[in-house]
């Protein structure tokens, strides 16, 4: 049986649907290799939270789906659903989890949001 997980994120106008499911640690952006999505300051954004998963993201396929907003809207939104999985796993597996460093504030706005829900 094949588990899937589907996450969202939102960055102004930008909506990004990841479905996460077990592979080859294949990460694609509307169906294209994330190495090829430019420029590439909106793919460093994209990858910051895959960099923090380590080698637990090598096993695992991800696909986003995003539409709407501008480049960099979209990278962000990206990140947020990219991010929103490896927050949940993170949580669910160590509730002494501290927020992460200030330059990953992807991280720490989800971090805030799963407190005060």
């Amino acid at each position: 049986m094949v588990k899937i997980i589907n996450t969202s994120g939102k960055r102004k106008t930008a909506i990004a649907r990841a479905t996460f499911r077990s592979g080859k640690g294949r990460i694609r952006i509307n169906r294209k290799p994330v190495e090829y999505y430019q420029p590439e300051l909106a793919r460093l954004k994209i990858m910051e939270p895959i960099e923090l998963a380590g080698n637990r993201i090598n096993r695992i396929d991800v696909a986003v789906n995003v539409q709407g907003g501008g480049v960099m809207g979209q990278a962000e939104a990206s990140r947020t659903a990219i991010a929103r999985d490896r927050l949940s796993t993170v949580l669910l597996l160590s509730w002494r989890w501290t927020p992460p460093a200030s330059d990953y504030s992807c991280l720490s706005r989800l971090y805030h949001w799963w407190r005060v829900t």
